[in-house]
């Protein structure tokens, strides 16, 4: 499965070990992360390099190729909220993944279309991925 995975950039990097461990997850399970950079510690370094328009195109194009998204919201981010409405629009499952302690949105919480999760561990973390996957396998 092609997976878009969105997680906070410069709305800040402080659970950057978790978009690696969802991507690395992902990628063991067989599926293609399209956008894996997202859990690459040179980012900054990296898109420095691009311009704004070539990041949007680059990430819209991702996106569009994907058959769902998996958005970690617990850092939030315009972005990662843009890239959720985008996919929305697409008519693609989108599944958000959060810590106890966050205060997610109620414009993510409140549409019915996005399935929301936190999440305590890394096992946990992993079993939501898991049946949301399964969701979308069956679809």
């Amino acid at each position: 499965m092609n997976i878009f995975l969105s997680a906070s950039i410069r709305g800040g990097r402080q659970m950057l070990s978790t978009y690696i461990e969802i991507c690395n997850y992902l990628q063991e399970k067989g599926h293609e992360v399209l956008s894996w950079h997202v859990a690459d510690p040179e980012l900054e370094k990296t898109e420095s390099l691009l311009t704004e328009q070539e990041i949007y195109v680059r990430d819209m194009e991702f996106l569009e190729k994907s058959d769902c998204v998996i958005a970690e919201v617990s850092t939030p981010s315009i972005g990662v909220g843009y890239e959720i409405c985008s996919a929305l629009q697409l008519e693609f499952p989108v599944l958000c993944l959060h810590t106890p302690q966050t205060n997610v949105s109620a414009m993510i919480r409140g549409d019915k279309r996005i399935i929301t999760r936190k999440y305590d561990s890394s096992a946990i973390m992993k079993k939501e991925i898991d049946a949301f996957l399964e969701l979308v396998g069956k679809s």
